[in-house]
């Protein structure tokens, strides 16, 4: 699935099961709500803390719950997310392209 495509199936699924898109905010909340869910996900996982019982380990979730309220703002907002990336990419190599090879903090 591109990009485009999911943004077209979530579109689709608002349409059919969701009645409508929440308010441009509240999905702005929900979405800062995924992220400190996948915040969670991370410390347990990866950080210093331990899950507690009954949590599970669904990293994947968490990260396309997120990637659902994007797509969702997007959609609101006219944003065409594969442009976007593909111009955030372009830029990035732009500016980037030389920094972070010179970077002795990130040589092994």
């Amino acid at each position: 699935m591109t990009i485009k495509e999911a943004q077209e199936a979530v579109d689709r699924w608002i349409r059919e099961y969701g009645v409508r898109y929440f308010s441009e905010l509240t999905n702005m909340a929900v979405l800062t709500e995924e992220v400190g869910e996948l915040a969670r996900v991370m410390a347990r996982k990866y950080g210093d803390q331990s899950f507690k019982e009954g949590e599970k380990d669904n990293l994947g979730e968490e990260m396309a719950d997120v990637f659902w309220v994007l797509l969702c703002l997007a959609n609101q907002t006219g944003v065409d997310l594969t442009e976007e990336l593909q111009k955030s990419i372009e830029k990035k190599t732009q500016r980037d392209s030389l920094r972070h090879i010179h970077n002795k903090k990130l040589m092994a």
